[in-house]
């Protein structure tokens, strides 16, 4: 009797716990939270930018440096420039490194008439430069916080002058000719969608010396050293490219 009696008890008191348990066992496996994703910048690219540059020009003739100056005459140029570029990145980590070229068109020219209206020049002609157009090739890298880069960039440049000496008296001689040089510069670029990415860039441009030997209005030879800051907008296209998982 005890023995019957003690088991129907158990059975109660198992049968008021069951809802008691089954309330603590989960009905389902809670799904792991969303994994964001981060951008990957590798990939091939092709983009438009514009803006505006400053030049100065140093030119030397044979009546030599004015002063303590290391130039004869100096004056500068001012203008748009505009043009269309290419390149390719690679991405490990949050560091990124690729090459990038392009072409651009310049109105970027400027003389030293001023000066020569105000009679301050050492010689009785104008000088005129004018950076008709050009194009650089170069290695890129910079550092990465998800959508937003920050690069530098540096390699080859090239350009194509115009230059006119005016003289009052004895006429104009105008020449074209072109220059290989450096460049390098840094900016920002940001991923506005996975393909289209904006960027600001700030360049600067080193084309050396181009020389005139024999002027066509009877004026000393002479040679103009040309350097430019440039900043410009742009705005690329990034062809394919995944979205790596960030965890």
């Amino acid at each position: 009797m005890k023995r019957i009696l003690f088991t129907t008890v158990s059975l109660g008191v198992l049968g008021l716990m069951s809802p008691a348990l089954g309330a603590d066992l989960s009905p389902y496996i809670k799904a792991p939270p969303a994994v964001a994703p981060a951008y990957d910048w590798s990939g091939f690219y092709v983009g438009v930018f514009g803006g505006g540059g400053f030049g100065n020009h140093n030119l030397n003739n044979a009546l030599g440096p004015a002063g303590f100056a290391n130039f004869t005459l100096n004056y500068d140029s001012t203008g748009a420039i505009a043009g269309g570029e290419m390149g390719y990145n690679v991405q490990s980590g949050s560091w990124v490194v690729g090459v990038e070229g392009d072409g651009f068109w310049s109105g970027i020219k400027g003389s030293d008439i001023g000066a020569f209206n105000a009679g301050a020049l050492p010689i009785g002609s104008i000088d005129a430069t004018n950076l008709r157009n050009g194009a650089t090739l170069r290695a890129r890298g910079g550092f990465t916080v998800d959508r937003l880069l920050m690069f530098f960039t540096g390699g080859w440049a090239y350009g194509n002058f115009q230059h006119t000496n005016t003289d009052p008296v004895l006429g104009v001689d105008q020449f074209s000719t072109h220059r290989s040089g450096i460049t390098a510069g840094g900016g920002i670029a940001y991923a506005v969608t996975d393909n289209l990415i904006g960027k600001f860039e700030y360049r600067y441009y080193d084309f050396g010396r181009y020389e005139r030997l024999t002027p066509l209005n009877g004026q000393l030879p002479y040679t103009v050293n040309s350097t430019y800051s440039v900043v410009t907008l742009g705005l690329d296209f990034k062809f394919g490219g995944p979205v790596v998982a960030k965890y």
